[in-house]
């Protein structure tokens, strides 16, 4: 009985401990629930990659954000990179400090698909940050943020 019972119960952590900490894989079904408006205030997502410049102090701005506003602001980091290269993607956000937030890697053939998925307007250029609202509105924004941008959010 006990067995059973600390079987549940870690069936119902597992998918908490999936996000915050570990890389998960992002195929085109997972998609749809990143984009699924939150219940109250925004999603944030800080789209990087491995070779991209301007990335890790995007990715900072906006971890700075989440902290100042952690009710309203829920950030989700996605490398462009293939989940192939999940040891130096973890090892990178880990240098980053960006290790503790729910974190994805793109895992298809085709990473254009994954980005059109998650913004018909976006040509895959990277840092790209994609602001889901909880009234359902949208707004991605190419390149590093502006501090005019910053203050519109959350």
């Amino acid at each position: 009985m006990r067995l059973l019972a600390f079987a549940a119960l870690v069936a119902l952590a597992l998918p908490a401990c999936a996000h915050a900490g570990t890389l998960a894989p992002l195929s085109a079904n997972e998609i749809p629930a990143l984009l699924k408006p939150p219940a109250h205030g925004v999603r944030i997502l800080a789209v990087w990659a491995l070779d991209c410049a301007y990335c890790e102090a995007n990715m900072q701005v906006l971890a700075k954000l989440q902290q100042a506003h952690p009710r309203d602001v829920e950030l989700v980091t996605i490398a462009t990179d293939s989940i192939a290269q999940q040891v130096q993607i973890a090892a990178r956000l880990k240098a980053m400090r960006m290790d503790g937030y729910p974190a994805h890697a793109y895992a298809e053939a085709s990473p254009e698909h994954l980005d059109f998925l998650i913004d018909q307007d976006w040509g895959g250029e990277t840092p790209r940050t994609e602001i889901i609202h909880a009234d359902g509105s949208r707004q991605g924004i190419s390149g590093a943020l502006a501090e005019a941008q910053l203050r519109k959010l959350p």
